[in-house]
């Protein structure tokens, strides 16, 4: 079910559309981090993924939330965002090869 659900947003923003379950990821200034928030059967899911670049979505991280000491996203998996979002942007200006 969470598959499904986080599969067809991200191929809506492949097609140009916003994700009606998809929000700016606090932190990240503006809207070009985004994330999808499944619950199911009692676990929240989340994928993070950027709509920075003309022409590819990156998908940042994908995580079962643990944390039960409230919705904020874990510092560690903020950094791991972070980390990611940097390669991203290395692999769209063409100074990595894709892996």
């Amino acid at each position: 079910m969470v598959r499904r659900t986080f599969g067809f947003a991200l191929f809506a923003a492949q097609l140009g559309e916003m994700p009606p379950e998809a929000k700016p990821l606090r932190g990240f200034r503006g809207a070009g981090v985004l994330e999808l928030i499944e619950n199911y059967d009692r676990n929240t899911y989340r994928a993070v993924y950027t709509v920075r670049f003309a022409t590819k979505i990156y998908v940042l991280h994908v995580f079962q939330k643990k944390s039960k000491r409230g919705i904020a996203t874990p510092r560690h998996e903020i950094n791991m965002i972070r980390e990611r979002l940097k390669t991203a942007e290395r692999l769209y200006a063409g100074n990595v090869k894709e892996v």
